[in-house]
């Protein structure tokens, strides 16, 4: 790994978008580093910002393409800012990312309604493997509290699941 003076230093500000079928199915992918502790580390799609005043549905819609193929501008597909964040620690084994003396991290909230049919294409850097959960199911299996507390308020965005 090269040194962090000559990485450029990530924004703390970040996008966590859940990305479910009208179904309830969400969508999580399994992330190449697992948790840092060896285990695995299963998560909605998330990412930095590029710059700080970079728009959270920008923000939103490239990590989306990036991470999973999938174009959030598609026809068929619905992007939606819940209007929620969280404030949280950076995760230790991440901080050297970060500016020095950067700790905390704002995470936006954004959901994604897709198809049934969407097709999903892992970029093979971020992430090994996908799986489709009922929501519930998907919250469970979160590495990141902040991540399943979002998938658990899917059916205040979709009143049909509740």
């Amino acid at each position: 790994m090269p040194a962090a003076s000559t990485l450029p230093y990530k924004i703390a500000q970040s996008v966590l978008v859940v990305i479910y079928t009208a179904a309830g199915q969400v969508l999580l992918l399994q992330r190449t580093q697992g948790d840092g502790q060896g285990g695995v580390f299963w998560q909605s799609v998330t990412g930095s910002k590029d710059h700080l005043d970079e728009p959270w549905h920008a923000v939103a819609v490239r990590e989306v393409l990036e991470e999973t193929g999938i174009d959030a501008l598609a026809v068929g597909c619905h992007l939606h800012d819940w209007g929620l964040e969280n404030v949280y620690p950076i995760y230790p084994q991440w901080l050297y990312r970060y500016a020095p003396g950067t700790c905390m991290n704002t995470e936006r909230v954004l959901g994604l309604e897709v198809p049934s049919y969407a097709q999903v294409t892992l970029n093979p850097r971020e992430h090994t493997a996908f799986a489709w959960h009922a929501w519930r199911e998907a919250a469970d299996r979160c590495y990141a509290p902040s991540n399943a507390e979002a998938i658990l308020h899917l059916p205040v965005f979709v009143p049909t699941l509740a």
